[in-house]
């Protein structure tokens, strides 16, 4: 059986080469280096500054005119007055910052070890170190607890009283030093500005054999047998006394056996991880990479940067991106950033926050799919606070209610036009497209519940917002604005360049999708008849899905040329993925415009970014194109990952992770428009493997099995009763216990009446 580790010949050079551990909020990169070893450390919660009342208090009465600006073509005069009238003072949010670094040096250590390696095992999410030298094999494990709350590392070595090393926290350039527990324990303190958070980290050895005392803000080790150090950490975010909820994190912790403690932790990991299990080749299959499987992590990655084909290599990298989601968004966390947790430097690129226009989102298209529901929790909880915030800038910046966010946001739910540039900042439908990750959730598990008292009352603001936002033009449409695709230009027949619009394309993908979810959530309910009524008008004077002179899927309310051809972002796609308006079965002529767009942005070079090659991926298995998104996975792995698998955009980004882990799943299950679709993108080079523990919408489990590029078997497990709709690609029946209870559809469907609690086997049955 495979192995699922990450694993290297020497230490971590730099940050991307370090291994990431996390338990949803206490993480740390670790290098593993020989003679001091250094581990980076991060607290979800350590964002410098504080929530911000930062609205333009002139934008309400300029808002009239921008729009007229806009329509009347006047597009420099509309985007002068829009920087001026809506961006936001401050301009920018502020960061999520470090904690700081937890060092050790060991004497003597800094000769050429033998026998080295460093390795993560997602299986157990536990780092280690492992090395001969003198004739002494020392050996570390590293782990981040969600069960006790702590970080842990184990220090052993196989001759007696064979550890001798000092630790301390360090924070450079922040750094205050820390003060002295007792004889085994010590406190660092910060704050993140006047008004941001204070917090405390509190570091204990506990020590086999041997002696431990504090020496200026060192904790010394002396001829040890073994060493376990715990550390723990917390903010006034969450506690007015974060020293004693840490200090009592780590007794607690030190009470227990290290046996215990790393029991405790691997269980309540694994009860998440092995929900899933992928394998891309039969195990006595040869050619699909028995030599790639011997080698290290990096060494892999360098085969697939020459070409080479590793199966093995994308299970891994698929993996690696369950393992960072549940090591950065459990229960009771924030949720995950653009770096997820981990974050080494103080000024991080756009302030590793959370980004709506695309990256946040992308963060959690695993989530549901990959068996892993409950990481998508903290996203709801910052939705949550942001209503507050986003009910004020809807009525203060635009004379609306509802409430409604842009294309940024923070620890505290900030919603103003943040930023200073045009063709990012105004953009106020960050709200929209979050609020359907909660509708998201509920069709994959069908908790009324959770859609009656959570989901819809946020869909159901937001699209509030909408409905007062939008203005009707002299054709009647119904059009937001002013609005961007994010990020992109366009080119006016004048050869004016533009950023600033009305009803770009995705602006109304997304106002659509979010209207067509508030009414089935709506009915499902059985409440708001006349809000649905209302809404119902609303759709019908949408814009509709628009066709260019390229054949091209418009990216604008009018077929202007692109600034840029190859921008990173696709965003007139949405409605192709996450979206569903263009289908390749049932709107054939849309999905010919959609592989026309992408086929356009590629030749110009697009996805040369990590985060939009994730979203090609999607895009092209939507199409059921599975050997160009097959391409796309391996120019994710060669163009844009680091060595220790981490996303490239470059800089480090995680969204391309998840986004990575999202298409491959993409291309083996989707559930979409009402059924679900097998080996949808199945590439030529992955003939045999199977997949279990995949969640579909609609309360489906599926495991996946297929042999000779085509599917074997596949096990349906419902949830709830139901019809299932099932397309297979190939002449197939659904037994339940042996017998028959399917029926053949037109276009090549199975349909079957299911029951809840019960399992439903689909074989390949010949002509």
């Amino acid at each position: 059986m495979k192995q699922h580790k990450l694993w290297y010949r020497s230490p971590a050079q730099k940050w991307p080469e370090a291994l990431p551990i996390g338990n949803g909020r206490l993480g740390g990169m670790i290098f593993g280096t020989v003679s001091q070893e250094k581990i980076q450390l991060n607290e979800d919660s350590i964002w410098y500054g504080g929530p911000k009342k930062a609205n333009n208090p002139d934008a309400y009465k300029h808002l009239p005119e921008i729009r007229r600006l806009l329509q009347a073509g006047r597009q420099q005069e509309a985007e002068h007055l829009a920087r001026m009238a809506l961006m936001s003072a401050p301009k920018y949010l502020s960061p999520y910052q470090p904690l700081g670094d937890l060092l050790f040096y060991l004497p003597g250590h800094d000769q050429h070890p033998e026998q080295y390696v460093r390795e993560l095992d997602l299986e157990q999410a536990v780092a280690r170190v492992s090395y001969v030298l003198n004739g002494a094999r020392y050996e570390r494990e590293y782990f981040s607890s969600a069960a006790d709350q702590v970080l842990a590392v184990r220090l052993t070595c196989d001759q007696p009283g064979g550890l001798t090393f000092g630790a301390h926290l360090m924070r450079r350039p922040f750094d205050s030093g820390s003060q002295r527990i007792g004889d085994d324990t010590i406190v660092m303190h910060g704050e993140c500005g006047t008004d941001g958070v204070r917090f405390a980290a509190v570091l204990q050895a506990v020590a086999e054999g041997g002696s431990v005392q504090i020496i200026g803000d060192f904790v010394s080790v002396e001829k040890a047998n073994a060493v376990t150090l715990l550390l723990a950490a917390q903010t006034t975010f969450r506690h007015e006394q974060p020293e004693a909820v840490s200090l009592g994190q780590v007794q607690a912790a030190a009470g227990k056996p290290y046996a215990q403690l790393k029991r405790d932790h691997i269980a309540d990991y694994t009860r998440y991880y092995e929900r899933v299990r992928l394998q891309l080749s039969a195990p006595d299959t040869e050619g699909f990479g028995s030599e790639a499987e011997s080698l290290p992590t990096d060494e892999r990655l360098t085969r697939v940067q020459q070409g080479a084909d590793d199966p093995g290599l994308v299970e891994l990298y698929y993996q690696f991106g369950r393992y960072l989601l549940l090591a950065c968004s459990r229960p009771g966390t924030l949720a995950a950033t653009l770096q997820g947790i981990w974050n080494d430097s103080y000024t991080p690129s756009w302030e590793s926050k959370y980004t709506i226009n695309i990256n946040t989102e992308m963060n959690y298209w695993p989530a549901e799919v990959c068996n892993l529901e409950e990481c998508h929790e903290p996203l709801f909880d910052l939705i949550e606070r942001m209503r507050e915030s986003g009910r004020v800038t809807a009525r203060e910046v635009y004379g609306c209610g509802g409430f409604v966010a842009h294309h940024n946001t923070n620890l505290w739910g900030d919603t103003h036009i943040e930023g200073i540039p045009v063709s990012a900042s105004i953009w106020p439908l960050g709200a929209a497209w979050l609020s359907l990750h909660l509708w998201e959730h509920y069709r994959y598990g069908l908790d009324a519940s959770f859609l009656r008292h959570r989901a819809y009352p946020v869909m159901k603001e937001a699209a509030e917002f909408l409905l007062d936002y939008m203005i009707q033009d002299e054709q009647g449409r119904l059009l937001t604005g002013p609005s961007i695709s994010p990020e992109n230009k366009f080119i006016l027949p004048d050869g004016t360049r533009g950023n600033l619009c009305m009803a770009p394309a995705m602006d109304t993908q997304i106002v659509h999708t979010l209207f067509d979810a508030c009414l089935q959530a709506a009915s499902v309910l059985e409440t708001d008849e006349a809000f649905r009524a209302q809404l119902e008008g609303a759709i019908a004077k949408l814009p509709p899905l628009a066709i260019g002179k390229h054949g091209q899927i418009m990216e604008w309310l009018e077929d202007y040329d692109e600034a840029d051809p190859g921008h990173r972002h696709i965003s007139q796609l949405f409605a192709l993925h996450p979206g569903e308006r263009i289908h390749p079965q049932r709107t054939p002529e849309l999905a010919q415009a959609a592989k026309r767009t992408l086929e356009r942005r590629l030749a110009n070079g697009g996805g040369h970014t990590g985060w939009s090659r994730a979203w090609i991926i999607n895009f092209w298995a939507r199409l059921g194109e599975g050997d160009t998104a097959y391409d796309h996975v391996k120019a994710l792995l060669a163009k844009s990952t680091y060595p220790n698998l981490f996303d490239a955009h470059p800089p480090f980004q995680i969204d391309g992770n998840f986004g990575g882990t999202a298409g491959i799943t993409e291309m083996l299950l989707q559930s979409h428009g009402g059924e679900l679709a097998l080996l949808p993108a199945l590439p030529a080079a992955w003939p045999a493997g199977e997949i279990t523990g995949l969640r579909a919408r609609g309360g489906y489990g599926v495991d996946l099995r297929w042999a000779g590029g085509a599917l074997a078997q596949a096990v349906i497990r419902a949830g709830h009763s139901g019809t299932c709709r099932v397309r297979a690609g190939a002449p197939a029946s659904v037994t339940l216990e042996g017998q028959p209870v399917a029926s053949r559809l037109a276009d090549g469907v199975l349909e079957f009446e299911a029951e809840a609690g019960r399992a439903y086997v689909l074989t390949i049955t010949s002509l």
